[in-house]
């Protein structure tokens, strides 16, 4: 009998016992972290008494607000630029749509995420 090209399966959640312990920092251990429902802190919602799937929609909602004020601080700061600045500090018409556009989609997810379930 041939041996496996594969190594046996496991939870991709838990490391494997005999693998490289993950550093908490890097970017797959983040990445993990955000999709186990992480807060915009990169901790669990803290509200224990909420139902898990209630604690992930809240966390997700959180990270959407949080990306949602990067997003329209980037666009005031481009906003002034044109205003106030020189020509070339002037991001563009398509970016500043982009900007506007970024921010209607990361309202709506976190306006969707903070409706009542069921």
């Amino acid at each position: 009998m041939t041996k496996p090209h594969s190594p046996a399966p496991h939870s991709i959640h838990d490391a494997p016992a005999n693998g490289p312990v993950l550093d908490p920092n890097t970017l797959i251990a983040l990445l993990h972290s955000i999709g186990s429902g992480a807060a915009s802190d990169g901790q669990p919602w803290p509200e224990r008494h909420q139902m898990p799937g209630r604690r992930l929609a809240l966390a997700d909602a959180d990270c959407s607000l949080a990306g949602l004020r990067v997003v329209l601080e980037i666009l005031l700061a481009a906003q002034r630029a044109r205003e106030n600045g020189e020509l070339e500090q002037y991001v563009g018409p398509r970016v500043m749509e982009g900007l506007i556009m970024a921010a209607l989609g990361l309202t709506a997810h976190a306006s969707t995420r903070l409706q009542p379930e069921g």
